[in-house]
């Protein structure tokens, strides 16, 4: 390992990782799932000198568990309970669950494998190492570091002149620069601005008093296709139901795009809507994605105003600011910001990924509001889900 260690504590990832766990850990300990890694950028590659120093981070991740302090403040967390938290004391990664390789191309294949509980962790851990020793050794870092200063020097002060006049979280755990530079965002934006209320990286919530934000992700709806006595097309049902019944309505942001958001509000019925304090869009079109979910609201006499639409696709300040002026006269209306925060340089940031794709040995997939969002490697079954889905919206709607 020629870098300095990346991840350097357990807490360094997000929040909605332990949150998913904890339900996972209390209802479904017999679930195993398969990940992979994808890259969407065009054009990249990875040299054998990455994957080495992929490959000894990954060692080394392999190495920590919980410390007290971290399992103590996990504890504080309200929602989070004492025996998932008393779970991760005796938990730690696993390196047999990471499988690495580099092709001739260029082309670096990652697959995580195991206990769904164990698997599901490795997601952040990864991506945030993939991300910082591909940008390290590709560029000279300290030159990306000085534009990633001046760009949040200008976001700062935009903040501090009234241009800027939403509130939003910090969501850049997984495509961050470094780890010392997400440090960095966090730190100036949460002192330095009034605007940044908490960011998702449960570490740094703790290092520096801010609120820790996250509730679940796609994977979380996707584990349930893999459970044989859920038809597919129910699957947010019973997520949501899951849910609410791990943690009564508190931590309670729901995502609509798993298997997009017109059959997401089938299930999402006068109870949840009672039961949620709000929603959260990652797909689709934002400005009909709200208008939806507003009306959605009026049909079950629930008023708007006292719900969060919470937004965090691809985002940055100025669709945000564009976004809060159009709905924060009718709604609730925050952010979750990943990239623009944590790698705005002067190059092109990764988009990469690592998603959930057998569950039980069972294919699974995301279909979203997004179709090039869509990610399976079993072209038959996502045919077979976009078919289940169009039923039941046929048969119901």
């Amino acid at each position: 390992m020629k870098l300095e260690p990346i991840v350097i504590s357990l807490l360094d990832t997000d929040l909605y990782k332990f949150n998913m766990d904890q339900v996972i850990f209390h209802k479904h300990t017999d679930l195993s799932g398969e990940y992979f890694f994808r890259c969407r950028n065009k054009g990249v590659t990875f040299t054998k000198e990455m994957y080495e120093e992929i490959c000894a981070q990954v060692d080394h991740l392999c190495t920590l568990t919980f410390r007290q302090n971290e399992l103590d403040y996990l504890n504080s967390i309200r929602f989070i309970k004492r025996d998932y938290v008393e779970f991760l004391r005796l938990w730690r990664p696993i390196r047999d669950y990471v499988d690495i390789s580099l092709s001739p191309e260029g082309e670096l294949n990652i697959r995580v494998s195991g206990p769904l509980f164990s698997a599901m962790q490795f997601e952040i851990y990864l991506l945030e190492i993939v991300n910082e020793v591909y940008f390290r050794l590709k560029y000279d870092y300290e030159t990306l570091l000085a534009s990633a200063k001046e760009r949040l020097d200008k976001k700062i002060r935009d903040f501090q002149s009234g241009k800027y006049t939403f509130q939003f979280a910090e969501f850049g755990c997984r495509r961050r620069l470094s780890r010392e530079w997400e440090d960095e965002v966090v730190r100036r934006l949460c002192r330095e601005t009034k605007n940044c209320i908490g960011t998702s990286n449960v570490y740094l919530a703790m290092k520096y008093g801010v609120k820790p934000i996250g509730t679940y992700a796609h994977e979380f709806v996707q584990m349930y296709q893999g459970i044989d006595s859920i038809p597919l097309a129910y699957t947010n049902h019973y997520a949501m139901t899951d849910w609410y019944d791990e943690y009564k309505g508190d931590n309670g942001t729901a995502l609509t795009d798993t298997i997009t958001t017109d059959l997401f509000l089938l299930d999402f019925n006068r109870a949840m809507v009672n039961n949620f304090t709000g929603v959260r869009h990652d797909s689709g079109d934002p400005y009909e994605w709200g208008e939806k979910i507003i009306a959605h609201y009026k049909k079950y006499g629930a008023d708007p105003k006292t719900k969060l639409l919470l937004f965090s696709d691809s985002l940055d300040f100025d669709r945000a600011q564009a976004l809060y002026a159009y709905f924060k006269d009718r709604a609730k209306v925050s952010f979750g910001i990943g990239t623009f925060c944590s790698n705005d340089t002067e190059e092109e940031a990764l988009n990469i990924v690592i998603k959930l794709q057998t569950v039980n040995g069972r294919a699974v997939a995301k279909l979203s509001d997004t179709p090039g969002k869509a990610m399976c490697r079993d072209d038959e079954y996502l045919e077979y889900l976009k078919r289940s889905v169009a039923f039941r919206l046929n048969r119901e709607k």
